[in-house]
C-alpha cells in the first residue's frame, strides 16, 4: 500500500513530460481586435511561435495585415486565415497575398472555406483557392487546411462525412503534386479517444498530412459551451455536460489537461501517429492561455517554423 503514492507521482510526472513533449512548437490563434489588447506578445509567447490570425466576417484586410506585421516585428510566425467565402475574386486574393508578403513577410496561410453560409464572390471552398496557383507563385512555403474530427454539418449536411472525406483526398493529392508543406489543423474538441480514432482512420485511408489538434484554452465552462455550440463541436460536448453537472466545479476554469494527457500518451506510445502537435484557441483570453501553456511546458517550445 505504501508504494501507491509513489506510483501516482511517477504516473503524474510521466503524463506531464508527455504533455510537454506534445506541446513543443504549439501554435495559437488571435484576432486583430484581441491582439490590440496585448501590449507585447514577447511577454506571453516563446519566440518563433506560429500565430494564426483569424479573419472573421467584418474584419478588414488592413487590420489583418497590420496584425501580421506586428507579430512578425515581435518575432513570431504569422499565419493568416484565407477564408474563401469572403474573397470576391482572383484579383482580391492576389492583392491580399501581395500585401501580406510586402508588409509582413508572410510565408504561411490557413486556407479554409470561412464561417459564412454563402460566398461573397467566386470562391466557396479552400480547394478553389489552392487551385488558383497564387500561393505557389508567391512562394508560400506552408499551407494548412481544416480538419474535422467530429464531422462538419456545414460540409456534410446529411452527416455522412462523404464530402469531407473527398475533400481530404483532394488535399492529399494536392500536397503530393506540389512543394507546399501542408498539414491539417482541427476544430477544438474535448475528448481525446474519438480524435485519436479519427486521426488513425485518416492514416489508414492514405491521408498522410500531419495533424495539429485544436485545443480550447482554459476558460469558464459557460464560455466554452457558448463557443462549442457556435462552432459546431459534436459528441465531445458531453465532456462539458458532465462537468456542468458537478456543482463544485462550475466556478472553476475548465482546463485542457485531461484532453492533452490522452493525446500525449497516445503519441508517446505510437510516435508514428499523424498527430504532430497542438493548436490553441484562447477562448478564455490570450494571456490566460499563454500562461497556461508556459506552466505546462510551452515555455520550452521550439520555434513552430521548424515543425511540421
Amino acid at each position: 500500500m505504501g508504494l501507491l503514492p509513489f506510483r501516482k507521482r511517477d504516473q503524474a510526472a510521466m503524463s506531464a513530460a508527455q504533455i510537454e513533449a506534445l506541446m513543443q512548437g504549439f501554435s495559437i490563434e488571435v484576432m486583430p481586435r484581441t491582439a490590440t489588447k496585448v501590449e507585447d506578445f514577447r511577454a506571453l509567447l516563446p519566440a518563433g511561435t506560429r500565430v494564426y490570425i483569424a479573419h472573421l466576417d467584418g474584419t478588414s484586410i488592413d487590420e489583418m495585415v497590420a496584425t501580421a506585421a506586428r507579430l512578425r516585428a515581435e518575432g513570431y510566425e504569422p499565419m493568416p486565415h484565407f477564408p474563401a467565402r469572403l474573397i470576391a475574386d482572383r484579383a482580391m486574393l492576389a492583392d491580399w497575398i501581395a500585401r501580406y508578403q510586402g508588409e509582413a513577410d508572410v510565408r504561411q496561410g490557413l486556407i479554409l472555406a470561412g464561417g459564412i453560409g454563402r460566398p461573397r464572390g467566386a470562391y466557396d471552398n479552400s480547394m478553389q483557392l489552392l487551385e488558383t496557383g497564387l500561393f505557389d507563385a508567391a512562394g508560400f512555403v506552408r499551407l494548412h487546411v481544416a480538419g474535422h474530427p467530429e464531422g462538419s454539418r456545414d460540409i456534410d449536411p446529411d452527416g455522412t462525412g462523404a464530402n469531407v472525406a473527398a475533400a481530404l483526398r483532394w488535399k492529399q493529392a494536392f500536397s503530393d503534386r506540389t512543394d507546399a508543406q501542408m498539414a491539417l489543423v482541427t476544430q477544438f474538441a474535448f475528448e481525446a479517444a474519438p480524435v485519436i480514432a479519427w486521426a488513425e482512420r485518416l492514416a489508414a485511408d492514405g491521408i498522410g498530412l500531419p495533424i495539429h489538434i485544436g485545443v480550447a484554452g482554459p476558460a469558464k465552462l459557460q464560455t466554452l459551451v457558448k463557443f462549442a455550440v457556435a462552432c459546431g463541436v459534436g459528441p465531445s460536448m458531453k465532456v462539458l455536460q458532465r462537468r456542468a453537472r458537478d456543482v463544485s466545479k462550475l466556478v472553476l476554469p475548465f482546463e485542457p489537461t485531461e484532453f492533452l494527457a490522452g493525446l500525449a500518451a497516445h503519441k508517446a506510445a505510437y510516435p508514428e501517429s499523424p498527430i504532430a502537435g497542438v493548436h490553441f484557441f484562447p477562448l478564455g483570453g490570450i494571456k490566460t492561455c499563454a500562461e497556461w501553456t508556459q506552466d505546462h511546458g510551452g515555455a520550452a517550445a521550439r520555434p513552430a517554423a521548424a515543425l511540421q
